[in-house]
């Protein structure tokens, strides 16, 4: 049976990328008349114009918009997959995102080992705290910390997330100890913003029950880096990811506040993509490698002396 359906969209990625039916037919070698009746043929079978047309210029509809994010992930996996099974080697662009602080603290030191592994992958890195869309913006990889919300997306834990209550000796020096949990009401915590806030219910075992506490404060941030400065600075007091809280405390930049009260994190950090690429190579060689690097969470690891 013939299926013309992967030529279709190969002429429907290349008139949107060419801009015109003459330049995508100058793109793959074919006559323009050829390109017009494949688009033809393709909005025939899926029973809605995908590109509204002039004599001059085109344009995608809704439609067609919608429809050119899939054939590009379809198209991009063929070609990965054909040009892997030539070379040998995971090839093409990955791109990656992480929370800022994580990423740097953690991941960017994990990516020299990986890309020198695979030097055929050209790797986008891109950090930002913020919730990022995997389709919409474009990202092969997410590093995502906490309890994950997409259920359409597929994991692969990496480690345990920890998240322990510090201060600097400067602050515990100028305002005093919080003795209890309620005793931080007159300590100025500091905050996360935006999409983060529920981060600001910090959990305790009070009497052997599990209890959120609301705290307040006078700094508020969306970008966890710019919170650990401040706490360090003396600013105020934060709970705080053990990946940079275990190192400080080592170093005596911070001081961990309110063992006794410690309530561990129903959390974790996790790799998370689409579910159509966990096979494609350089998805599949990267979320391994993460996967081995916290293994054995490098913070936990005591340094030598």
């Amino acid at each position: 049976m013939k299926d013309d359906r992967l030529v279709e969209m190969r002429v429907f990625r290349a008139v949107v990328e060419a801009g015109s039916f003459t330049g995508a037919a100058h793109t793959l070698g074919v006559s323009q008349p050829f390109i017009s009746q494949s688009v033809n043929n393709l909005e025939r079978r899926l029973g809605v114009q995908v590109l509204h047309r002039s004599t001059r210029t085109q344009r995608l509809t809704n439609e067609g918009e919608r429809f050119l994010v899939s054939c590009r992930e379809i198209l991009s996996g063929i070609e990965e997959a054909e040009a892997q099974i030539r070379s040998g080697d995971p090839i093409g662009d990955l791109r990656i995102n992480a929370p800022r602080a994580f990423g740097l603290d953690q991941v960017a030191p994990a990516l020299p080992a990986f890309v020198s592994h695979y030097p055929k992958l050209t790797v986008h890195f891109s950090l930002s705290d913020a919730l990022v869309n995997l389709i919409e913006d474009n990202f092969d990889v997410a590093v995502r910390m906490g309890q994950l919300q997409d259920s359409s997306l597929r994991s692969r834990k990496l480690c345990d997330l920890q998240r322990i209550v510090v201060a600097s000796p400067a602050y515990i020096a100028a305002h005093g100890l919080p003795v209890t949990p309620n005793g931080l009401g007159r300590h100025n915590c500091l905050m996360w913003d935006g999409q983060h806030d529920h981060l600001n219910q910090w959990p305790f075992l009070v009497n052997g029950k599990a209890e959120k506490l609301p705290v307040q404060g006078k700094f508020r941030s969306s970008d966890g880096s710019t919170l650990f400065e401040l706490c360090v600075a003396g600013i105020g007091i934060m709970r705080l990811a053990e990946h940079l809280a275990v190192p400080a405390i080592r170093t005596g930049k911070l001081v961990p506040l309110l063992s006794d009260y410690q309530a561990k994190d129903d959390s974790a950090i996790y790799a998370v993509y689409l579910p159509e690429r966990q096979l494609v190579p350089r998805v599949r060689v990267f979320v391994d490698h993460l996967v081995e690097v916290f293994r054995n969470p490098p913070w936990q690891k005591v340094p030598a002396r």
